[in-house]
């Protein structure tokens, strides 16, 4: 069998990359559900949802794109402190999910509001410790929840959507009691807005922010809301 060439090498490379910077689809696309019968009372404050839901830029991004977010933030939770680095997490050998902490105002967004986007756009939480190219269970679907009442709301809401048929397979999201959430690295914050045109994000994520503006058009601020910011008006 004869070798390729350099040349024909770097050609199907470029090929390849072109192809994958073209977003004409999301990984995991879009489904339209309904909201949660059950929700949140409106309450007075800043309120913590963490969601993980495959890799986190695309989570973070979307999230950022929500009206009523007032932070959102990579990371990592369901593990230990001292495992809570980007390298070791993506062993798949801790039990960290890469997740993202949403502060939000209950006043402008709801708790079921923010299950709803996480459900319908965000990731497909029917794929079992994987989402799209990314495998591992630390790309596994899962709710942290803060509260009892963010607990029942998000197994009432689950179990909704699954006696509802919405998905073509049972959900798998797996919901547990929020014990730490350790910040990502600061290379990983505002990914998605800083790297538009990285292929991965082109193809995997973009999609994901064009179809939260499509289906939550009164959810959807088209200027995101950044970490960096944040951290500049803090």
């Amino acid at each position: 069998m004869r070798r390729p060439t350099l040349a024909s090498l770097l050609a199907a490379t470029a090929a390849l990359t072109l192809a994958f910077a073209m977003p004409s689809r999301a990984a995991e696309n879009a489904v339209v559900i309904p909201a949660p019968a059950m929700d949140v009372a409106p309450a007075s404050g800043i309120q913590t949802a963490v969601l993980a839901g495959g890799c986190f830029w695309g989570v973070q991004g979307v999230f950022q794109h929500t009206a009523g977010v007032i932070n959102a933030v990579s990371g990592y939770a369901g593990g230990t402190k001292a495992t809570a680095d980007y390298q070791t997490v993506s062993s798949g050998r801790t039990s960290h999910a890469e997740s993202v902490e949403i502060k939000y105002d209950p006043k402008k967004i709801s708790y079921g509001k923010l299950l709803q986007i996480y459900f319908s756009v965000v990731h497909d939480p029917t794929q079992l410790n994987r989402q799209g190219p990314d495998v591992g269970p630390q790309y596994r679907s899962a709710i942290f929840t803060t509260s009892d009442e963010h607990k029942k709301v998000a197994e009432a809401y689950i179990a909704q959507l699954n006696s509802a048929k919405v998905f073509s397979k049972p959900i798998v999201t797996k919901v547990g009691a929020l014990e730490a959430f350790y910040p990502a690295e600061a290379y990983h914050q505002d990914y998605l807005t800083l790297h538009p045109n990285q292929p991965y994000i082109a193809y995997n994520d973009l999609p994901k922010v064009e179809n939260l503006k499509k289906l939550f058009a009164d959810n959807y601020i088209e200027k995101p809301t950044l970490v960096s910011a944040s951290k500049a008006t803090n």
